[in-house]
């Protein structure tokens, strides 16, 4: 699924329907506030990104998707009719994946999109790596050291989680709506113990969790 967010609806449905044209699945949207709203319950593939919004601005809403660890890793493309080479260097710097500038061929885009989920699946099947650990996406596996863990469910999703955002402090409440899904009501102190027991497996690299105090987790990269 590809969101596409421009508030020019002649453009949003022009990118749309070359989408379409091309087996993708999509959905646009016309401002920031309706996409937030979506990206509550639904995670895209790849962000289709205007920068020039009439209720959010566009930078600012790249931050926040990149600040977010539900979104972090999803690739953003930026469409914009800001073509400077200034305005390209803060989109990349600022976390976009690719910048396209406006007026843009279709072909090329679908080209610049097709690059760019090549990339994603690419990172996904390669798995993740962190320090002595090593985990697997498709098959559910992690190692450390060369060694299987046995790992449960919850247990494979959280360390899976904190992997694909090393280095990042992610909250309590954060894990939770991740893990256990926002229609959850059970209480923060449910990560704490899931955590003590991921920890307890990991056994001499337990320390690659660490607790940021009043806030929640993180895993620290090891060289």
């Amino acid at each position: 699924m590809i969101f596409c967010i421009e508030d020019d609806p002649s453009i949003r449905e022009l990118i749309l329907y070359t989408l379409q044209v091309h087996n993708m699945d999509c959905e646009g949207f016309s401002c920031g506030k309706d996409f937030l709203e979506a990206l509550k319950t639904r995670k895209p593939d790849l962000i289709v990104l205007d920068l020039m919004l009439p209720d959010l601005d566009g930078m600012r809403l790249l931050r926040l998707l990149r600040s977010d660890p539900n979104s972090s890793t999803i690739p953003i493309l930026i469409a914009s009719a800001k073509g400077s080479e200034f305005d390209k260097v803060i989109g990349l710097d600022e976390g976009a994946d690719d910048y396209i500038v406006k007026p843009f061929g279709m072909m090329e885009l679908v080209s610049r999109i097709k690059a760019l989920l090549r990339r994603s699946i690419k990172s996904k099947e390669e798995g993740l790596k962190c320090g002595s650990l090593k985990l697997e996406e498709k098959s559910r596996t992690v190692f450390i050291e060369g060694k299987k863990l046995e790992l449960s469910k919850k247990e494979f999703d959280l360390l899976y989680f904190l992997m694909r955002h090393v280095n990042q402090v992610i909250t309590r409440e954060q894990i939770l709506e991740k893990i256990w899904g926002y229609s959850y009501e059970g209480e923060t102190r449910t990560v704490d113990v899931h955590i003590g027991m991921l920890r307890n497996k990991l056994e001499n690299h337990k320390n690659y969790i660490k607790t940021v105090r009043g806030i929640g987790y993180k895993l620290e990269l090891v060289e």
